[in-house]
């Protein structure tokens, strides 16, 4: 297979070299000043991506390297591609291009671009069938081989899965409901509430939910940081948060904010609902994943998992089981009332350990969390792979001071290869105090499930 992947981009870039694409093909001798400028524009476009690919990952692998090892066998290879020289040679090369391409119509830069796509799609595919002889972590879907749910993930959804909070969503959605009501001279949430007053206690309510969340937080933050994680002080310090999450929540329920949305326009909503950039990607990848026996739960503080349900019905998506708190409706109408199932950190928590426990497997299942707000910080210790989405400034401050190390999940990764290459076996302890930091979908995708082709252009 690697021979093949080779003789791919060799072939590749001899035809591009001569004229050869997409149907086009130089007759006889290229002679021509604006055929040579077209033909070098296309050549350095399949030998740009990858000159820049192999620098990018050379110094990627020196990075994890130990400083005193000096027998690794490619050891030689990876300074040469790493250096300054190698990677100033990159770097003419793509001025050079953009020089070459000023002169190209608008369909000539289009196969410019399509010329780099195709090259990096080969040098990667290079790079995939390279083989595998040990057993590795990643992807960590593969890594037991247990007969049916060897792999559990949670998920949390406001942020983590979406781009917006539902609760801001939700609010929306009543003040047009309110909107409406105006124009109708109908009912709205309260007979004697505009639309315009609505917003201005939706307004007020997320200016006093920031307000005291924040002075909560700071509250529970331990003036020193403290030297390994301390797990128990860090559960009651979020058990402060968990009675404010529980008092904000009911301030919406007697404020009756939540009355009168039609549950068709939430779930509307919900189907329209952007997520994160390989959110959606990840879970097509994981439904269509005929290797990946998996127990799939999103745990949300959101009011409403009618909203989370019709947000994972639309599309080819891995619908999920929804732990979250539930709108009481009258004839599809919210009544304002909220059924309050899961509205804190220790909520979360509670749901996590009742699924590991209640486990159908035999041997214990492998379990990863993903999540990235402090209320879920106790869950994502207690995973065997605890994964933080988007690391804000805040979780990382309160994180650190109850000892909490924040790691990139690749660099982290290579440790645990490392340890399982010595030991022949993996050492996953729940509360280890060190959590997996992402910034992508894209590295969720490729740990849990592993690489995978890159799409054509």
């Amino acid at each position: 297979m690697c021979q093949t992947a080779t003789v791919k981009y060799t072939e590749f870039l001899l035809e591009t070299a001569a004229g050869k694409v997409g149907g086009e093909k130089f007759p006889g001798k290229i002679v021509t000043p604006f055929e040579k400028t077209k033909i070098a524009a296309y050549t350095l476009s399949a030998i740009a991506p990858c000159m820049r690919l192999y620098n990018f990952v050379s110094k990627e692998i020196l990075a994890l390297l130990d400083p005193e090892e000096s027998k690794h066998i490619y050891k030689k290879w990876l300074n040469s591609l790493s250096s300054e020289k190698f990677e100033a040679s990159a770097g003419r090369i793509e001025v050079m291009l953009d020089k070459l391409s000023v002169s190209l119509t608008g369909e000539e830069l289009e196969v410019v671009e399509r010329l780099y796509h195709q090259a990096m799609k080969l040098e990667v595919e290079f790079i995939l069938t390279q083989p595998v002889v040990n057993r590795t972590i990643a992807p960590v879907s593969q890594l037991y081989n247990s007969a049916e749910e060897n792999l559990i993930i949670f998920c949390d959804f406001d942020l983590t899965c979406t781009a917006i909070d539902s609760s801001a969503l939700l609010a929306e959605i009543a003040i047009v409901a309110a909107s409406k009501a105006d124009l109708s001279g109908g009912e709205t949430q309260s007979s004697q509430m505009s639309s315009a007053d609505i917003r201005m206690m939706w307004s007020n309510h997320f200016s006093q939910y920031i307000e005291e969340y924040e002075q909560c937080t700071e509250s529970i933050m331990p003036n020193e940081a403290v030297k390994g994680l301390d797990y128990e002080g860090l559960s009651k310090a979020v058990e402060q948060i968990s009675n404010f999450e529980k008092r904000a929540n009911s301030r919406v329920i007697d404020s009756n904010l939540l009355r009168g949305l039609n549950l068709t326009d939430i779930i509307r909503a919900g189907e329209h609902l952007t997520f994160q950039d390989g959110c959606k990607q990840f879970f097509k990848d994981l439904m269509k994943s005929e290797t990946c026996a998996t127990d799939f739960h999103v745990l949300s503080y959101c009011w409403c998992d009618d909203l989370i349900k019709s947000a994972f019905s639309s599309g080819d998506l891995c619908v999920p089981n929804v732990h979250s708190n539930c709108l009481v409706y009258e004839e599809s109408i919210s009544t304002g009332n909220m059924i309050q199932k899961l509205e804190s950190p220790m909520d979360k928590l509670g749901v996590f350990n009742d699924i590991t426990k209640g486990s159908t497997n035999d041997s214990k299942p492998l379990t990863v969390y993903i999540g990235g707000s402090v209320g879920d910080l106790l869950s994502l210790l207690k995973a065997d792979f605890g994964i933080v989405f988007g690391l804000s400034d805040s979780l990382t401050k309160l994180g650190s001071r109850f000892g909490i190390s924040f790691v990139p999940l690749f660099s982290g990764l290579v440790n645990k290869q490392r340890e399982l290459d010595v030991s022949g076996c993996l050492n996953l302890i729940g509360s280890s105090g060190v959590l997996y930091t992402v910034s992508s979908w894209d590295e969720i995708n490729t740990f849990i499930l592993g690489a995978k082709q890159v799409p054509p252009y």
